[in-house]
């Protein structure tokens, strides 16, 4: 791996900024200044993580990863270069060598960071993700089939766990009798979240926040009553802000998460559950005897799981047959209130 020297850039196009990097995107999130240049290593950019780059002010992003495989329609990388933040991809090798806050220039098709190292990279265009998006769309079938003899398998060897009843002796916060409000960091929450004003103002639900959830609920005014998660993607300020904190542990009992809230002087509780951090939000409180259980933000679909890297969801659709006498999602509440209001 041989390392360049500068020379002169014979292109026209030349972005320069600050870089600051971290293989989880959604980790990266929660630090980075305005008007940095992201580095990244995420497969298949998703429209969340997009979002958030977005929302952050990036300058560009620099991807280690397969910013498309082909495999997955999204669009995630159109929403960015439609915001008029570049991408451009680099081998993953060259992760390493782009060290955080080091000033860096992009120049289409090499990047020079600080004085001396200049690393090859890849534009993705327009052009690009039409071309490999087309391409998911005609492998959708194909997809579609493996995804569900995943959930079919995971489903027979989940179902017995599903039905035993999920419970937190340690938990303090009463949800028999009560409306909980789920809150996930997934498609069109923020628009969801605050279409439920008025639900939450006459309802008073317990607001649970899984992981990022509780910063989305920070972000509307609320404050939330329990975090639930495996604690990497939520802010240290939604941390501190006086929720009970419910780590999602391993079937083996290890809870990952724990360590960095130990490391903030946090008291939490670990639990162990099957599935995704929303199922075991979903299933404790249903096993806690709540009355209505009312959710923004939770992936359903498969886009939604595959975006996230799952190729079967067989405990998720346990968990929603198990309570859904009680689940009302509250997905696209936001657009139907909309041409409700449009209507008249």
């Amino acid at each position: 791996m041989a390392v360049s020297k500068r020379h002169s850039l014979q292109h026209s196009k030349v972005t320069k900024g600050i870089a600051q990097a971290d293989r989880l995107t959604k980790r990266l999130l929660m630090h980075i200044s305005p008007g940095s240049v992201a580095v990244i290593h995420h497969d298949d950019l998703d429209e969340l993580a997009a979002d958030g780059l977005i929302q952050a002010g990036v300058r560009a992003v620099i991807n280690a990863g397969q910013t498309m495989s082909g495999k997955t329609p999204g669009y995630g990388p159109l929403l960015l270069l439609k915001s008029g933040i570049p991408i451009v991809e680099i081998e993953p090798i060259w992760f390493p060598m782009i060290l955080n806050h080091k000033e860096l220039m992009i120049n289409n098709d090499e990047i020079v960071v600080g004085d001396e190292l200049i690393i090859p990279c890849n534009v993705f265009t327009i052009e690009k993700w039409l071309h490999l998006n087309t391409s998911a769309q005609n492998f959708l079938h194909e997809q579609l089939r493996e995804f569900i003899d995943n959930t079919l398998a995971y489903a027979q060897l989940e179902k017995e766990v599903v039905l035993r009843p999920l419970q937190c002796l340690e938990m303090s916060t009463v949800l028999a009798g009560r409306h909980v409000l789920i809150v996930v960091r997934g498609r069109e929450y923020k628009e969801d979240l605050a279409a439920l004003s008025g639900y939450i103002r006459r309802q008073h639900p317990v607001l649970i926040g899984v992981d990022g959830g509780a910063d989305a609920l920070l972000e509307q005014g609320y404050v939330p009553d329990i975090i639930i998660g495996d604690m990497d993607s939520v802010s240290d300020s939604a941390l501190h802000c006086g929720a009970e904190l419910i780590v999602h542990a391993y079937n083996n009992g290890e809870a990952p998460g724990m360590e960095r809230l130990e490391a903030m002087g946090l008291h939490a509780v670990s639990l162990s559950s099957y599935g995704t951090s929303e199922d075991m939000a979903l299933l404790l409180s249903y096993d806690h005897q709540c009355e209505q259980i009312v959710t923004v933000g939770l992936h359903s679909s498969m886009y939604d799981f595959l975006e996230k890297g799952r190729q079967g969801m067989g405990s998720t659709i346990l968990v929603r047959m198990k309570v859904g006498d009680k689940l009302t999602d509250a997905k696209g509440i936001a657009r139907l209130t909309e041409a409700q209001r449009d209507s008249n």
